[in-house]
């Protein structure tokens, strides 16, 4: 019994685990490569605990491009930042992963279809 609560308890997510939201991505044509747009959510508190970055991969999960947000955005919720990237020409979707600063990368992803 002790030993399945220490397994459960070991690969729980923690109950403060608090993953920034992908509320809307986007994607344009730039000439040969792709600016992507993505809207965030996450209550950022200040340096101790901010969405910090969020990063563009291919369905295999081969990080294309990486967004680093710089400073916390406490009073600007959601907030959208883009960044330019090559993707390969015969890809029809990627997909968007957030991080925060105190809980790392999110489990989930969020697709994104390419016009």
């Amino acid at each position: 019994m002790i030993r399945a609560f220490i397994i459960c308890a070991a690969t729980a997510v923690p109950a403060c685990a608090d993953p920034a939201q992908i509320v809307e991505a986007e994607a344009t044509r730039a000439g040969a490569d792709w600016r992507v747009f993505v809207t965030l959510r996450h209550d950022d508190t200040g340096w101790d605990d901010y969405a910090d970055g969020w990063r563009v991969e291919d369905a295999e999960g081969t990080v294309l491009a990486l967004r680093e947000l710089l400073h916390p955005h406490v009073d600007k919720q959601p907030f959208t930042r883009s960044t330019l990237t090559s993707i390969p020409a015969d890809a029809r979707r990627v997909f968007i992963r957030a991080r925060t600063s105190t809980d790392g990368w999110g489990a989930d992803r969020t697709p994104l279809g390419l016009p």
